[in-house]
């Protein structure tokens, strides 16, 4: 087991492997030169204080973030649970072991914890969920999932051969964004298939929503912790909120001493109402 951020509930695999619940995005990092030194001091406090969850992919800033993430985590991979993304322009089985190898060398490392088929495009699943397979024999992954995956798509992976073997879905989820708990958060939570949950206070927005702001002050807490202890509330999710400060990474930290009370929880639904219907999966 990966060690535990004080405080974050672990999170099972179905290999039994857990993680904590709380980790850390990158998206847009290591994108400019004046962030570089502070976006580098993040991460390595976001793993003193046991967030290590590491989010990123080869999208993100054409591979830039990458290797921002393997200077960041350079000398203390044993530390990490390190996820990366393949685009689905390169989900063809050839095209995803080249991907993986090119972000195992933008990442320093010599395998990924999770690599994960960013969204689903044209190419047949079992040519990816076969370049997968290859890439867990070789070693170069320990186990595989996907992201912004529908409920119907979740349903295809797992009758596709060796698509059972999927360990996650990595979705968008937070208060304002709650779809997946009506259909595809159940499916995944009875079949021991954790959620990532990308963009938890929605790139900022929810931070000055009102509703947030009261609660928030009710529970001695900053808008963003109330967003993230309210998405942690979920057994079986890793929320990898984006923390390019190091006063950012304490602050999300931070969420992890906070219970939401029945009241409070009553008071967010009534702000965000929960789904009564399906509805389709939102991206960002």
């Amino acid at each position: 087991m990966i060690g535990s951020a004080a405080g974050a509930p672990n999170v099972a695999f179905p290999s039994g492997d857990a993680v904590p619940s709380l980790g850390l995005g990158t998206w847009r990092m290591g994108e400019s030169a004046r962030k570089h030194d502070e976006e580098i001091a993040a991460i390595r406090l976001g793993l003193d204080l046991g967030m290590t969850v590491v989010d990123t992919a080869e999208m993100y800033g054409d591979g830039v973030t990458e290797q921002l993430v393997g200077e960041a985590i350079a000398k203390r991979r044993d530390e990490v649970f390190l996820v990366s993304k393949v685009l689905p322009s390169h989900a063809r089985r050839e095209q995803t072991i080249a991907a993986c190898d090119a972000s195992l060398e933008r990442l320093g490392t010599d395998h990924l914890d999770l690599y994960l088929l960013h969204w689903r495009g044209r190419t047949a699943l079992r040519e990816t969920v076969d370049a997968f397979t290859q890439l867990v024999s070789e070693g170069k992954i320990r186990r595989w999932g996907v992201s912004n995956f529908e409920l119907s798509d979740m349903e295809e992976l797992v009758g596709t051969p060796g698509g059972s073997a999927v360990s996650c879905n990595q979705v968008l989820y937070n208060l304002r964004r709650r779809g997946i708990e009506f259909d595809l958060l159940p499916w995944c939570q009875e079949r021991g298939i954790p959620v990532m949950a990308y963009s938890p206070v929605e790139q900022g927005e929810l931070l000055r929503n009102q509703a947030v702001k009261r609660t928030a002050a009710k529970v001695d807490a900053t808008p963003a912790q109330l967003c993230l202890a309210w998405v942690l509330r979920q057994p079986s999710v890793i929320a990898i909120p984006k923390a390019g400060t190091r006063e950012h990474v304490r602050e999300n930290h931070g969420s992890l001493g906070i219970r939401l009370s029945d009241s409070e929880l009553r008071e967010l639904d009534e702000a965000f109402p929960p789904p009564r219907e399906a509805q389709p999966l939102e991206m960002l």
